[in-house]
């Protein structure tokens, strides 16, 4: 479950009675300085609080799961300085994923006819200069276009979250997951050149998510089946994100199907957001969430939050 919300209550202080009416009386200039140094250093403290994570640029997260509340931590990088998580071992576990890929590996495989190479050799023999010159710059063409768009993929930041072979780790309570950051235990964040200041810095009480780092997937299912009316719209649309960002970092393609552009759930989302954005948006919105079936979309989800459960590793 999300972090309550906390309202702060401003409760003002009561003079003490002087004891003795010849006592000197303190002028208001002094009577006034100390509640305000108090308050500075409440904000300060505050302040160096998040300002570990906004140095660090790694963020801690919340996620509610069927099984239990969870913290974790995620942080975004450029794809090309990532090495992704190893889930050789954790597919292995799965024999129904292992038969999968490997019906998938022997589809690949292709065989070579070697009439039909030296007739494609031929046929290049046959063709006039120009027509191999365009072919030849085409070819090259193509190729430059290949590279810039592998480059701009590397530069992209992606997600990469607390986790080990394929596994998502969840803790607890803070002091647990304080507990492995500092034991120099393997995970997928530890190749970051921030991890190592991290490890010397965190205390349990910086493990501390923000609201937009708060996510409940527990609760997903259970208000799609409300019917459109009950829809929550900023707990789907949180919830389309996360479940993005760990099946991205988690290596789980079946989840980033489902979500991909054009799946009925991502016009689930596309939908969501232009309700919340209000105006003629906002209506048509409203008009393509009403053909969206309540039923469909609650099943759907529940396969999503169950492989996102499947990969899993709470540490208490």
């Amino acid at each position: 479950m999300g972090n309550p919300k906390h309202t702060e209550v401003s409760v003002a202080r009561q003079s003490p009675q002087r004891p003795d009416a010849d006592e000197p009386e303190l002028d208001d200039t002094t009577g006034a300085a100390e509640p305000d140094d108090t308050e500075d250093t409440g904000h300060a403290s505050a302040s160096a609080d998040r300002s570990l994570w906004d140095e660090l640029r790694i963020d801690p997260v919340e996620i509610a799961l069927p099984a239990g509340t969870g913290f974790t931590l995620r942080a975004y990088r450029p794809a090309g300085t990532l090495t992704p998580t190893d889930v050789t071992e954790r597919d292995q576990d799965d024999p129904f994923l292992a038969r999968r890929q490997a019906i998938e590996e022997e589809d690949d495989e292709t065989v070579v006819i070697l009439d039909e190479e030296l007739a494609e050799e031929f046929a290049e023999s046959d063709e006039d200069e120009p027509s191999r010159r365009r072919r030849d710059a085409d070819a090259t063409a193509d190729d430059e276009d290949a590279t810039d768009e592998a480059d701009d993929e590397d530069d992209e930041e992606v997600p990469v979250f607390l986790s080990h072979r394929g596994k998502l780790l969840l803790f607890k309570t803070p002091e647990s997951l304080v507990s492995f950051i500092r034991s120099g235990a393997p995970n997928d964040l530890s190749q970051l050149d921030s991890w190592n200041e991290l490890s010397e810095r965190v205390e349990p009480a910086d493990i501390a998510p923000l609201d937009e780092d708060t996510y409940e997937l527990d609760l997903v299912v259970e208000n799609l089946r409300g019917g459109h009316d009950a829809w929550d719209s900023t707990l789907l649309i949180e919830a389309g994100e996360i479940a993005r960002d760990l099946s991205y970092a988690l290596r789980l393609p079946a989840v980033l199907d489902m979500l991909s552009a054009g799946s009925s759930l991502d016009n689930l989302d596309e939908a969501l957001r232009a309700t919340v954005n209000g105006g003629v948006g906002g209506f048509m919105g409203r008009r393509r969430l009403k053909k969206i079936g309540a039923q469909t979309a609650s099943l759907g989800w529940r396969t999503i939050v169950g492989k996102i459960s499947a990969v899993v590793d709470w540490r208490d």
